[in-house]
């Protein structure tokens, strides 16, 4: 195994990289700069469009990917050429919320194919204890004829990449690696060490570090759960919720979280396969999933609020006309999947309204494939019974008064600044009906 990490840093072998997304790509560039990467994806037009130096996921930029040495390719059998894998592939639920491991089942059984003795391969899929082990092993050791344990071996170290955030990238994020034994931890850890600066955290199994991986989430949804709660009650009492957690948030151990729409296949995602996996050992979870409950309704709640807000502005609901400024599941981001938006979309229909969306950030093309959505230009957006600001985009951030009223029609500007974005007192003064969570 150490010859591994020592073949790969004299360039005598390769590592390759099993899904090229938003996680996987920019691992991909980061080990092209020390070793020999092979980077492998499915999607022939995501490949070609990496060939032709241009990064979709807007991740690690254009120019970076024109000069990457990765061998980028939609040939499994080039995996035959890596010791080293690492299968980076999203893990979503299904509609009943249930975990979806067929992209890391269909990885495991392209990388079974072309896999060859003595290699190492890593998992870093979001998944639940057990999975690496239980799930991917068996497809790994069916289709390639090997013994795990004897001719390869398997290890797991958990995603952190934070999409859209150039702060917290892969490069500065503590990695917490895990080996099914000493060797494959040592060697894991190493081949990690090349491109991590900040360090590696050496988790004493593969279930401890697919269980971290999952709470780090959990934990992180159950405080905005807390946040939204702390919003709808709030608004019932006529208390601004923004400034009851700016005082707050001046205690020393106040952690400062914000009430939002939870999407993306992270946070809204992990804490299903923790509690899929607590049901399958009889335990049912009530924390982490009241908590999914809360932020699962968000959507519906503001669209709600949207609507009771057009009534008391005295406009009529049917056939109001609404814009949803913001599509994608965070900001600055193109990513739409598991975009909590579409809820607003889907329940402000319910009452006969039907919006118009815009996104400069956003992936048009996924839009229209996933949920039939087609934008608009900001600038066409005018004559507006109401406008929801739905997503903190760096566009939006720098809006004037000038700008949002250009936006809006005659009789009361209903405006809905899902983010806090805008300064409420002005708005109100100006004879808005402002509301936000």
């Amino acid at each position: 195994m150490n010859q591994l990490y020592e073949r790969l840093v004299n360039k005598q072998e390769k590592l390759s990289l099993v899904g090229l997304g938003y996680v996987g790509m920019p691992i991909a560039v980061a080990f092209a700069r020390k070793i020999n990467v092979i980077g492998y994806d499915l999607n022939k037009k995501k490949i070609e469009l990496y060939k032709n130096g241009v990064d979709p996921t807007r991740e690690v930029g254009n120019d970076t990917i024109r000069n990457t040495t990765v061998e980028f390719t939609a040939d499994e059998t080039k995996l035959r050429e890596a010791k080293f894998h690492i299968v980076a592939v999203p893990t979503p639920v299904n509609d009943d919320h249930t975990p979806d491991l067929s992209p890391v089942e269909g990885a495991s059984t392209i990388l079974g194919r072309n896999l060859t003795k003595g290699s190492v391969v890593v998992f870093e899929s979001t998944v639940y204890p057990g999975v690496t082990e239980d799930v991917c092993v068996p497809i790994l050791e069916k289709e390639s004829g090997l013994k795990c344990g004897v001719d390869f071996k398997i290890g797991y170290s958990p995603e952190r990449i934070n999409p859209g955030d150039k702060v917290h990238r892969l490069e500065t994020i503590k990695k917490i690696v895990s080996g099914m034994d000493e060797e494959t931890l040592d060697c894991v850890a190493k081949v990690y060490e090349l491109v991590v600066d900040a360090g590696v955290h050496r988790a004493e199994s593969i279930k401890v570090a697919e269980a971290a991986k999952v709470i780090e989430n959990s934990q992180r949804d159950i405080n905005i759960a807390f946040m939204n709660e702390l919003s709808i009650i709030f608004n019932k009492m006529g208390i601004d919720t923004k400034s009851v957690l700016e005082a707050a948030g001046t205690k020393w151990n106040f952690l400062k979280f914000y009430p939002g729409l939870v999407g993306g296949h992270c946070i809204g995602v992990d804490p299903y396969y923790l509690t899929y996996k607590a049901e399958m050992l009889g335990y049912h979870s009530q924390i982490i999933l009241s908590g999914r409950r809360i932020n699962d309704d968000m959507g519906k709640y503001c669209a709600e609020n949207c609507v009771k807000n057009l009534i008391a502005a005295d406009k009529a609901v049917k056939g109001a006309k609404v814009a949803i400024l913001g599509f994608t599941f965070k900001e600055n981001c193109p990513d739409t999947r598991n975009t909590k938006i579409i809820d607003i979309v889907n329940e402000l229909k319910e009452y006969g309204i039907q919006p118009v969306i815009a996104d400069p950030q956003a992936d048009a093309d996924e839009a229209k494939r996933l949920y039939g959505v087609e934008f608009v230009d900001l600038d066409s957006i005018r004559d507006m019974d109401a406008v929801i600001l739905a997503v903190a985009h760096t566009e939006f951030t720098s809006f004037t008064m000038d700008a949002v009223d250009k936006f809006f029609g005659k009789g009361r500007k209903v405006l809905l600044d899902l983010k806090g974005l805008l300064n409420r007192k002005e708005y109100e003064a100006a004879g808005y009906s402002y509301w936000r969570l």
